[in-house]
């Protein structure tokens, strides 16, 4: 999906890097919004403590970096969410907050085959995501759909850092000014365009198409 009408002079896209989570799935805040409702919470609450209230996104920060597990994070979160009026825990104690909020994803056909696409069209393409739980990559074989894979828990830092964008790109063996970003959250494209990359907010598969075909260069023949 070349662009034709790149200016001369200005940087060749030919790779692009994917979120996960709102990206090769369903929608995140969509699952959000259904784990509000199982745990009885106010439409956007968990999503708003996680970014508004200091100890429960020091949690997730610390979560997405793999500084503390999800066994840690879920029993910490949830008495953040107790402290707010909210029982998390299920028959047997335990939050499972992770597992129910992975439950209400699904993975988008769509997305993962613009993905295969772009890489059968001779595209480098590589994932950078904020991990979430030690199983929310199950059933995705991410080193065949993707020359390169990012994790933030792997790596000890998580978007929108810099250094998450410049890691990712290191990986994928492409320049940042030679990247596209795709992700679902306007804070991550703002922040990879810091660093040269451009960006594409994903809606979906059809309009982050038309979008990439309108950035990315001829792909390289080598």
């Amino acid at each position: 999906m070349p662009n034709d009408d790149a200016a001369a002079g200005a940087p060749v896209r030919r790779a692009v890097l994917f979120d996960f989570g709102g990206v090769l799935t369903t929608s995140v805040i969509a699952a959000f919004t259904r784990l509000d409702h199982a745990l009885g919470a106010e439409p956007g609450q968990v999503l708003r403590l996680l970014s508004k209230d200091a100890r429960s996104s020091a949690l997730l920060v610390a979560h997405e970096e793999g500084r503390i597990g999800e066994r840690e994070f879920e029993h910490g979160f949830a008495a953040r969410l107790r402290a707010h009026g909210i029982e998390a825990e299920d028959a047997q104690g335990r939050p499972r907050l992770l597992s129910r909020l992975q439950a209400g994803l699904r993975p988008d056909a769509d997305t993962i085959a613009l993905v295969a696409r772009l890489r059968s069209d001779g595209y480098r393409v590589g994932l950078l995501s904020n991990s979430l739980g030690d199983d929310c990559y199950a059933g995705f074989d991410l080193p065949a759909l993707f020359d390169a894979v990012t994790v933030s828990g792997e790596i000890g830092v998580r978007k929108p850092s810099q250094r998450a964008y410049a890691l990712a790109c290191e990986r994928l063996g492409a320049r940042p000014e030679e990247t596209v970003m795709v992700d679902d959250l306007e804070q991550n494209i703002t922040a990879a365009a810091r660093l040269g990359i451009a960006g594409v907010l994903h809606h979906d598969a059809r309009t982050t198409a038309a979008a990439l075909a309108r950035l990315l260069g001829p792909a390289d023949p080598h």
